[in-house]
């Protein structure tokens, strides 16, 4: 396909529209633009402008409320609830951010649940954010179910990234997020509109066999990451971002994908450290002894440095096919 060069600022103007054009109030279109701006920046493209549609398309048909209005509370002093309203996870998580960082400054924690919720696209960009503040994020969020538990073939749990986000004196040092699948369910998703085959070991079909088709593959399992290991980290992380925010688990939420069901009503889970406070000053000393430890060998690369990487590529533009600029347009009109 015919590819047209796209300024950032323009996909996240054409994420805007099309949001608007679906529904969306302009500030719920315009915290998800920011991150689809910055999933097309790191080069995340199944993150970016590919999911634009579905957003769109959900909003119009019901799954998520476009004009949804998130609602704050804290319980606690170092507790901030958020429910979503059955809108879009990223509002959501921006009207209750200051006071989870806030809290962390305060009290030296803050933890920060927001259930009734959506796909919060990457997850890392999340904790990225908090490490921005001097603070050491760890966000868990939860998605529909699509990995079986090892041994059994009905799916219980969804791929279920984490992200930790290490600040440094200058900024962010690195970000580590990985889901607990073999690969993110939505590449899988990219490959299936694209007609493309997928890697041996990302998934099984319905029968429990492993598969390379992607249709196949979305009617199956995702296969967990280190096997019954992986499967520990997502349950792990269904606990935090599910059960403890008092969201929809991942064996009850509708889908991501496609517009069958109602709102998924899935959760997250924030946790943003002081780490002075916990440390007495050392941390950012005992993370620069780590960070020399990894990268003064050959052949390695700290956590994310990938995506961090391709910021120097996208900053003149991306890359996008024009049948995908016209069918954002066409929810714009």
């Amino acid at each position: 396909m015919a590819g047209n060069i796209m300024t950032l600022e323009q996909i996240e103007e054409l994420t805007k529209a099309a949001l608007m054009g679906a529904g969306a109030s302009d500030a719920n279109a315009a915290s998800v633009a920011k991150s689809t701006w910055r999933a097309e920046r790191d080069g995340v493209r199944s993150h970016g402008l590919m999911y634009v549609p579905i957003y769109a398309e959900h909003v119009q048909c019901g799954k998520v409320d476009g004009k949804a209005v998130p609602e704050v509370s804290r319980p606690k002093p170092a507790a901030i609830r958020v429910d979503a309203k059955s809108g879009f996870a990223h509002p959501a998580i921006d009207a209750g951010f200051e006071d989870l960082v806030s809290s962390a400054r305060e009290n030296g924690v803050g933890v920060m649940t927001v259930f009734n919720s959506y796909n919060c696209g990457v997850l890392g960009h999340h904790a990225e954010r908090i490490a921005e503040q001097g603070l050491l994020g760890l966000c868990f969020t939860n998605a529909p179910a699509s990995i079986a538990p090892t041994g059994g073939s009905k799916p219980v749990i969804g791929t279920n990234p984490f992200a930790l986000g290490v600040p440094g004196a200058d900024g962010p040092r690195f970000v580590i997020d990985q889901s607990a699948s073999a690969i993110a369910k939505s590449e899988i998703m990219l490959r299936n509109r694209e007609g493309e085959p997928i890697e041996p070991g990302w998934a099984l079909d319905a029968d429990g066999n492993s598969t390379t088709d992607a249709a196949a593959a979305l009617k199956g399992s995702m296969v967990p990451s280190g096997g019954a290991k992986g499967f520990g980290a997502g349950l792990m992380v269904e606990i935090f971002a599910a059960a403890l925010s008092g969201a929809v688990l991942g064996k009850d939420a509708s889908p991501f994908s496609g517009t069958v069901g109602g709102p998924p009503n899935t959760g997250q889970c924030f946790i943003a450290l002081d780490p002075d406070c916990f440390s007495g000053g050392a941390f950012n000393a005992q993370i620069d002894n780590l960070v020399g430890a990894l990268t003064e060998q050959a052949g390695t690369r700290l956590p994310g440095s990938r995506r961090s990487g391709a910021r120097d590529n996208t900053a003149k533009g991306v890359a996008v096919d024009e049948s995908l600029i016209d069918r954002i347009n066409a929810f714009s009109a």
